[in-house]
């Protein structure tokens, strides 16, 4: 077996082995320490140029995305809008009816109570809602009226009188709300 030899005759000794190796490891990094190539000005001017060809477009997409989105919420208002209009057409026909049939059954108990007598009224009408009898208090003739109230809990007549005073007040709005 012959050993390998250099161009120029001789064989590799073991300095020229490693100084070849430590050429070779220093090469990497002389690289590796090179900064990167910087971008040129007409680079930059390509960039820059191209940026501004595609602002329009891009402007254009957000404005579009913006719209379909407004459509979308302003679809999802009118909806709420209409569920809302229904529930109150709904709510308005409930107080109709519940408003027609109180003030039946209020002549109804009007009547009732204009035949009674005081003392067998004042009982039951203290026993009832605050308000409804101070309401058929208010409808029955005032001479009865009076009867009753006479006959009834002085703190409940006291009450049901600043009721009725209440009513006839004219700083009182006649509007309900």
């Amino acid at each position: 077996m012959t050993e390998p030899t250099n161009p120029c005759g001789r064989r590799p000794s073991l300095r020229h082995i490693i100084l070849a190796g430590v050429v070779l490891l220093a090469v990497p990094q002389v690289n590796a320490q090179e900064p990167a190539p910087s971008l040129t000005n007409s680079t930059q001017d390509e960039i820059r140029q191209f940026c501004t060809n595609i602002a329009d477009a891009a402007r254009d997409q957000r404005y579009l995305l913006q719209k379909q989105e407004l459509e979308k919420l302003q679809s999802d208002v009118d909806a709420r809008i209409a569920v809302l209009e229904s529930r109150k057409a709904e709510y308005e026909d409930w107080l109709k009816r519940r408003n027609d049939f109180l003030v039946r059954a209020e002549a109804g108990l009007v009547e009732i109570f204009k035949t009674m007598k005081a003392d067998a009224a004042a009982p039951q009408l203290e026993e009832m809602n605050i308000e409804v009898a101070a309401a058929i208090i208010m409808k029955l003739p005032p001479r009865q009226s009076g009867l009753v109230l006479s006959e009834m809990d002085p703190q409940k007549a006291g009450v049901i009188a600043t009721i009725i005073a209440s009513a006839s007040d004219p700083n009182t709005s006649k509007e309900p709300s």
